[in-house]
């Protein structure tokens, strides 16, 4: 089971933007992650390997600070706001909600759930998401 402090240790390393570094901190060897409904991937080196390449496809990922995450014996919701920056200088932002299951101090599971049709909507210049 995690402490609030580990969970917020990990919150804080995704917000600063080391997202793979967060993945090699806070994962064990064998965890999974899931978009949605979709086919979980596995394993802490093939999920740090994606994680990057994403990232390389990307002129900037900016993760907005969490303001609400919940921690329940081995289990944690949060709500993450990312703004990503494509080559051409376009912001989209995606709105999430991630539940994981922790195994110790490391997470062994993690599920994320948006609305695919608003995820990555563009953002204007003043600072809203245009639908």
């Amino acid at each position: 089971m995690p402490s609030r402090e580990r969970v917020e240790a990990f919150l804080k390393e995704v917000v600063k933007g080391s997202h793979v570094k967060a993945i090699a901190d806070f994962y064990h060897d064998d965890a999974t992650m899931q978009e949605n409904l979709g086919v979980p991937r596995r394993d802490k080196e093939m999920l740090m390997a994606r994680e990057q390449s994403v990232l390389d496809q990307l002129q900037k990922m900016h993760t907005h600070p969490v303001q609400t995450f919940l921690v329940d014996g081995d289990n944690v919701a949060i709500r993450w706001t990312f703004d990503k920056t494509d080559k051409d200088g376009v912001v989209q932002r995606l709105e999430e909600v991630a539940l994981q299951q922790w195994r110790g101090d490391r997470i062994a599971k993690e599920q994320f759930f948006y609305d695919t049709a608003t995820a990555w909507g563009v953002v204007g210049p003043d600072g809203t998401v245009q639908r």
